[in-house]
């Protein structure tokens, strides 16, 4: 076989293993966006629906109008969504849209279908708490497939274009807290609106650690004459990421090496006592990081949702 033949057949292999996991990662997404769907539509129509808690956004929306004008909550979900979808073609484009409908058409066919079976717990407070979980996992999940539950996520897509810094749960927490204020009033039942704020509280924290993984770390800067010993042990029994910022005492004037460290937070102890064993007179600065990305932790690019 000839050098041009090789070539050849090597483009073919690349082309081929480049496809096939194009079409897994559309599998995965398909599965990704239908079990966050079937979580959503569970949460709203075993647990949230019929305690009458409305958590916000045109899920809330969608409960208090069921209860106006007795239009099937799902149904109501998918009317609401229907401006909000050109919304969504207009700022992000028809690929993002046809997956978005696909979650909406089948969260809202589900929430009719699930309601039927009535709520799986009357106690307002387990059902807040319950539901709030399951509609962040499941809307975690649609995320990560790239797609959107409709609502206020496209909002929330259209908002993040511009205010990236600002994560997700907190602009769901802004949008939310509207809508479970006017439940108050329409439904005239404070403690029902409390317990929404809860789970609109509960969804908010659950989406971030669903999204964006727990990130707490620790970030360490070690000033000390045994830079060398400390480092040394830091890479062999921590396995930790170690980098060394030259810097000169003010009033001694003696050159230093000044370690930066950054670990998962359950290190942080053991990383204190090499320090000490090593250097009990050392300086040392402890703070806490709470987005790391980078080579060990998240990627920047893949997990900005």
């Amino acid at each position: 076989m000839g050098t041009a033949e090789m070539k050849e057949d090597l483009k073919v292999n690349k082309e081929k293993v480049s496809t096939a996991k194009i079409w897994k990662k559309r599998i995965s997404n398909f599965f990704l966006m239908t079990a966050g769907s079937f979580c959503y539509a569970a949460a709203i129509s075993l647990f949230l629906d019929p305690n009458n808690l409305a958590p916000g956004g045109v899920t809330g929306i969608a409960i208090i109008l069921n209860r106006l004008f007795s239009v099937s909550t799902g149904t109501m979900i998918f009317l609401l969504n229907i401006p909000i979808m050109l919304l969504g073609f207009w700022k992000l484009g028809g690929k993002l849209i046809v997956s978005t409908l696909y979650c909406i058409a089948l969260a809202s066919f589900l929430t009719d279908r699930l309601g039927t079976y009535g709520a799986i717990t009357e106690e307002p407070l387990l059902a807040a708490l319950a539901g709030a979980v399951l509609v962040a996992v499941g809307m975690g999940g649609v995320f990560k497939a790239g797609s959107t539950t409709g609502g206020t996520d496209i909002i929330i897509k259209v908002l993040r274009l511009k205010m990236p810094h600002i994560k997700t749960g907190a602009l769901y927490l802004i949008l939310d807290a509207m809508v479970v204020t006017a439940s108050a009033f329409v439904f005239k039942d404070i403690d029902r609106a409390l317990y929404a704020g809860i789970a609109v509280f509960v969804a908010s924290f659950v989406l971030d650690i669903v999204l964006y993984g727990r990130d707490g770390a620790k970030l360490i800067y070690i000033i000390s004459d045994k830079s060398e010993q400390i480092t040394q042990r830091l890479l062999a029994e921590l396995e930790i990421g170690v980098t060394y910022i030259n810097g000169k005492g003010a009033y001694s004037g003696k050159d230093k090496k000044v370690i930066m460290c950054v670990m998962r937070k359950q290190l942080a102890p053991r990383t204190e006592d090499i320090i000490k064993e090593e250097d009990p007179e050392a300086f040392m600065i402890v703070s806490s990081a709470t987005e790391i990305f980078g080579e060990g932790y998240k990627s920047y690019f893949s997990e900005k949702l």
